[in-house]
């Protein structure tokens, strides 16, 4: 009994975590103290708390694409394996708790022995029987049961050092799901507004093919009255049944859109469609905000984080093994020949007692797991510096878009308000002769063109506002990582 209790007290003494902690390393420069392409002179139309608020899309106004975007956290299959990974994750972590606590398992077995001979001893009981043949023989019933204890004391932290580094791991994968929604939900918008330009399109091609019909009509009736060559009606029919091929075309790029959008929000293309309508009428432009502050908004940045802190626990883990490891066995076995005897303290046989193991020579193996911790470590350090680089770059390109399209937008449509009037004339001077055909044709040709444009730049605006929303991080916050499972209780160094 004085050496279980001399255990006991050992075993009470606070262990110690080798290896380093973790503290978490400066980004590869230190952040501004603003964007570059903020623009001294360009004033957000939109509130920054609109996008922290999380449903981020409803800025744009839109009925249909809230409900869509609202969607994929319901039936999107990337997002369900996503979320899958995490919930391993976690219960990884809790396997790996279980390792700080004692192991115990029992056994119980029943066994028949028999003999041509009348013996018994001990405990056993012994029944006689005579056979067929008049010969006496004896069988014997022998009861056992009994449990094992084990239980590795965690005394260099080994153990805790795996649970603080795949708990980290854990948070990782948290922030790699919110990553994977925040895309997913990016994704929606931009295919809903690549779809919604696209109905723009098919209008601007089915009224071009209207005017191109009318052109047309206008040169068929000049020909017929002989003051037109027929060359002229050949371009006439080329304008008009390109349009109509942009129009068929425009149909495909429509169907596609449509198409991605249905595998976002987890349904098949042929149970989902979206009748025509118009873009968002107004583009919300964002406020990034200070710099300093997308460290804690992008989710991908945490998770690079995270993944330095597991990297940082499995050094310990790797260090912990040059130390011995020390480990408490026990063991109670009952034998008895009668099941009411069976549990007597008279028919126990038992253990308790210490052990350690340490390895003396390795050839190098522990070193070398200890540099390849350290080595991957150093990879984790460099993954997390070029995410938030990243980062940056994807909010500067986003802002420089969301500034200068305003402008170039503007410009735009000047031009094609010119185009259109260069079209109107050109065709009223063709009508009295004072033009050639081929005026008519690259006035025609240039405003569609131009049409095309806007619509483009129209498009681009849109895709920049999500872009710069999905750089920022949506509505998400470092906060929202669940907490890491405490170690506590223990001396480090």
């Amino acid at each position: 009994m004085r050496r279980i209790a001399a255990l006991l007290c050992l075993l009470s003494l606070p262990g110690c975590l080798v290896g380093p902690d973790y503290q978490r390393p400066p980004p590869a420069s230190p952040p501004t103290a603003e964007f570059k392409e903020g623009g001294v002179d360009f004033r957000p139309a939109m509130p920054r708390d609109a996008v922290d608020r999380g449903p981020w899309w409803q800025i744009y106004g839109d009925p249909a694409l809230d409900g869509l975007a609202a969607q994929v956290d319901i039936s999107n299959q990337t997002l369900k394996a996503s979320e899958a990974a995490y919930r391993q994750a976690r219960a990884l972590v809790r396997q790996d708790q279980s390792g700080l606590y004692p192991s115990i398992t029992a056994s119980a077995s029943s066994q028949q022995t028999g003999s041509g001979n009348q013996r018994g001893s001990g405990t056993t009981t012994t029944i006689v029987t005579t056979n067929q043949s008049g010969n006496v023989t004896s069988s014997t019933s022998q009861y056992s049961g009994g449990g094992v204890l084990t239980w590795e004391i965690d005394v260099w932290g080994s153990i805790r050092r795996t649970v603080e580094s795949d708990s980290a791991a854990a948070q990782a994968s948290a922030g790699d799901l919110a990553a994977a929604r925040l895309s997913a939900q990016a994704d929606v918008a931009i295919n809903y507004f690549s779809l919604r330009i696209s109905d723009q399109r098919t209008r601007l091609y089915q009224a071009t093919v209207a005017a191109y019909a009318r052109s047309l009509q206008i040169v068929q009736n000049q020909v017929d009255a002989g003051i037109a060559s027929r060359v002229d009606l050949t371009q006439a029919q080329t304008l008009y049944q390109q349009a109509r091929s942009l129009l068929v075309a425009e149909g495909i790029a429509r169907a596609q859109f449509e198409h991605a959008i249905a595998v976002l929000i987890g349904k098949t293309p042929a149970e989902f469609s979206l009748t025509p309508a118009p873009p968002p009428k107004d583009v919300p432009t964002v406020d990034a905000g200070i710099p300093s502050a997308l460290l804690e908004r992008r989710p991908d940045i945490a998770s690079a984080e995270r993944q330095m802190a597991a990297a940082n626990a499995r050094i310990g883990v790797a260090q912990a093994a040059y130390y011995p490891s020390i480990s408490l066995g026990g063991a109670i076995t009952f034998l008895s020949g009668g099941l009411g005897t069976l549990f007597q303290l008279g028919s126990s046989v038992w253990s308790l007692g210490p052990q350690l193991a340490a390895t003396l020579v390795d050839g190098g193996a522990r070193a070398a797991q200890v540099e390849g911790a350290r080595a991957s470590y150093d990879a984790t350090v460099a993954t997390y510096r070029q995410t938030v680089l990243t980062a940056f770059q994807q909010v500067e390109d986003a802002l420089v878009q969301q500034r200068l399209l305003v402008q170039q937008e503007q410009v735009q449509r000047a031009a094609v308000a010119a185009a259109r009037e260069a079209e109107r004339l050109s065709l009223n001077q063709y009508r009295i002769g004072t033009v050639p055909y081929t005026t008519v044709v690259q006035t025609q040709t240039s405003a569609l063109s131009a049409e095309q444009t806007l619509l483009n730049i129209q498009l681009s605006r849109l895709v920049a506002s999500a872009n710069l929303i999905k750089a920022l991080g949506g509505g998400w916050r470092e906060a929202d990582l669940p907490p890491p499972v405490p170690i506590g209780g223990l001396t480090k160094r």
